[in-house]
């Protein structure tokens, strides 16, 4: 019986993990540009000798050749486009918001192979920042994050209502509703951030980077929780990476 021939492709990606596989391979998830998430065997790369080992780490934006396999694609080339692991690694705020960027970036592409060039695009843009320290790393990660909400169809509504879409601004925030909700939408429960909360929430959105670096420390820090949570209630359950996070 003649073997079918494996289809080779190339995609250039961000490793988000890596697992270990037997002695000497490791899986690598890889975000591609044109193939979505991909899951992939790059063998021997534990050997002190391979040759493209350090180039399969996370935070690594790489040019990957691979053939496509039963259950896991292999890697067969990996060159480095641009390593962004070692300034991240070296700075602590910046480490713990790109774990979280690698972490929800993951856990959003629930469909392995199901292009997102703008979750890509997001995800290498919050990386660069992140390296090049180009904006505060706590305010990085949640552009980062309320961008990929809205790439996943989970936008906030930080002026209309979320339920009626009732022209803002309101002053009540429900988590489950979605964003601001006006009185006659509001559920019991919800939160009263301050209005400076939610305009740093929508600049951080839309990329108003002066009114974002602007904004005072406990203007941040509320809302990051509202960020959070919402994110986590999306998704249906915490993200480890985001209790590590130092929002200091």
């Amino acid at each position: 019986m003649a073997h079918t021939p494996k289809a080779l492709y190339r995609d250039e990606g961000v490793v988000l993990r890596t697992q270990k596989l037997g002695e000497a391979d490791r899986i690598v998830t890889v975000l591609t540009r044109r193939h979505g998430k991909v899951r992939a065997v790059a063998k021997g790369v534990r050997r002190t000798k391979s040759k493209f080992g350090a180039r399969l780490e996370p935070f690594s934006h790489v040019d990957l050749q691979l053939y496509t396999g039963r259950n896991l694609d292999i890697v067969s080339q990996a060159e480095s486009i641009r390593s962004y692991g070692q300034p991240i690694v070296g700075d602590y705020p910046a480490y713990t918001a790109g774990t979280a960027v690698l972490e929800t970036a993951d856990r959003l592409t629930v469909e392995e192979k199901e292009p997102s060039l703008r979750l890509f695009l997001l995800v290498i843009g919050a990386l660069r920042s992140l390296a090049e320290r180009t904006h505060p790393a706590p305010l990085v990660l949640d552009a980062f994050l309320l961008r990929a909400m809205s790439v996943a169809g989970w936008e906030p509504a930080l002026a209309g209502c979320a339920r009626c879409g009732e022209e803002g601004p309101h002053r009540h925030f429900s988590v489950p509703a979605g964003g601001m909700v006006c009185p006659p939408c509001r559920p019991a429960g919800s939160a009263m951030p301050n209005p400076v909360t939610i305009a740093l929430l929508d600049a951080l959105l839309t990329g108003d980077w002066v009114t974002a670096e602007a904004s005072e420390g406990a203007n941040r820090r509320e809302g990051s929780g509202l960020v959070s949570a919402l994110l986590q209630w999306h998704l249906e359950r915490g993200l480890r990476s985001l209790a590590l996070v130092d929002r200091s």
